[in-house]
């Protein structure tokens, strides 16, 4: 196995030294400071909801995807650093892959959720971080809740974590004039981890569709 192909199946597995307080300093000032002063000239964020966040971190963050600024918005909102869980292919161009490693995320392959996988999950857990995924797995139009895979709700029942639902609206509008966009971020109430997957499943969408007020369609992707 070479060094590159060694990085990359490193990037699916984390252990807890790696989420230190420099990569936590780090996002902060890229999430915080960079991004959350591009939204705050450019887009109305109004953000709902943050009496609903947990004092602990046994919880998995749980948002809807609309766009590539998703993740810095919930970051930058968020009190703890959060460790994103993000495709594999994005850790195959090197700089990509070191943005995304100081950035605290980790790579997962979405049509096999593997032992690391859950590993890291549990690490994640034993840190000041918190867990985040986008039970969408990509990017969706805005409007409707679709793509979605039961992969998350799978990893609370094995972890024994709550599920912390977001309601995103905007972040799909790309903006540059001052003022010009509106972004929304509405914090759900926790929904209590279960044994039972599909009911956990069920909760999160019927919350994200309660603060969003877009419409769920039905092909879902086990």
């Amino acid at each position: 196995m070479t060094k590159e192909q060694k990085k990359k199946k490193n990037a699916s597995s984390r252990e807890q030294k790696f989420f230190n307080k420099w990569r936590r300093i780090f996002q902060f000032i890229i999430t915080h400071w960079c991004y959350m002063l591009r939204l705050k000239l450019v887009y109305r964020l109004e953000v709902y909801g943050k009496e609903n966040i947990p004092k602990n971190n046994r919880y998995i963050l749980a948002p809807n995807h609309l766009s590539t600024l998703d993740p810095p918005i919930i970051a930058g909102v968020f009190p703890r650093p959060v460790a994103f869980m993000a495709k594999k292919e994005l850790f195959e161009n090197p700089f990509l892959r070191w943005w995304l490693n100081w950035l605290g995320a980790f790579a997962v392959d979405r049509e096999n959720l593997s032992v690391s996988t859950i590993r890291t999950v549990l690490t994640i857990n034993k840190t000041e971080w918190v867990f985040g995924i986008f039970p969408q797995g990509t990017r969706q139009k805005p409007g409707t809740i679709s793509g979605i895979t039961k992969g998350f709700a799978s990893l609370a029942k094995t972890t024994k974590c709550g599920i912390l639902p977001i309601g995103i609206v905007g972040s799909q509008e790309s903006r540059f004039i001052p003022f010009s966009g509106k972004i929304v971020i509405k914090i759900g109430e926790i929904i209590p981890y279960s044994d039972n997957v599909d009911e956990m499943f069920e909760k999160w969408i019927t919350s994200i569709q309660k603060l969003t007020g877009f419409k769920y369609e039905s092909l879902v992707s086990v």
